[in-house]
């Protein structure tokens, strides 16, 4: 834990100025938890009650058609990234997706109700309950964004901008979901950039 409450208090201080006394006060709400390969840090149509900070490792967030079964990837998140379905986080409504570690991984993580208790007790906890909040707009415009005005090849440019060994740790179906082609698009998509 002591490992990972280092990593979470160097990200906490760079993202959002917390002092060392903010985070100190902090570090009896977060847990440390390794998430084996194929699990879920959380389940469709379960509300999201946890924000984790990935340690090692990387998580797909996808949702999973309840009549084809059908999967469909929507964002991957890695080291040093939030994880949350902030919707269902700051809603307490049920999530419509699941969060699957991709590998085996690991998460430090803090809970709705203490989270929420920080924002009460500290004013520089609700400037980072903002800056969250700012941060997963931004994720989910900018993937809105993505899907209506660029190319598949610039999308999966900038997957590689964000996950730079993604193609190295996943197999290469999720990629081709989350960017909506087949897996031949994206072998000639690859050959493409690899020129």
């Amino acid at each position: 834990m002591s490992d990972n409450f280092e990593i979470l208090s160097t990200h906490l201080a760079s993202f959002a100025g917390l002092s060392e006394n903010d985070i100190a006060v902090s570090k009896p709400s977060w847990k440390s938890r390794k998430i084996s390969k194929g699990d879920f840090f959380n389940m469709q149509y379960v509300v999201c009650n946890d924000l984790g900070l990935v340690i090692k490792g990387i998580f797909r967030i996808y949702y999973a058609d309840p009549e084809t079964g059908e999967e469909k990837n929507i964002f991957f998140f890695s080291e040093n990234q939030f994880l949350v379905s902030f919707r269902s986080f700051i809603t307490r409504k049920i999530c419509h997706y699941f969060i699957q570690a991709m590998e085996d991984s690991e998460i430090i993580y803090i809970s709705y109700r203490d989270l929420t208790s920080l924002y009460d007790m500290r004013p520089d906890w609700a400037k980072f309950g903002r800056l969250l909040a700012e941060l997963f707009f931004t994720y989910s415009q900018t993937r809105t964004e993505e899907l209506l005005f660029i190319t598949h090849e610039e999308r999966f440019i900038r997957l590689l901008d964000e996950h730079p060994n993604i193609v190295n740790r996943i197999p290469a179906y999720h990629i081709s979901s989350y960017l909506g082609i087949t897996n031949p698009s994206l072998s000639r998509i690859r050959k493409r950039i690899n020129r």
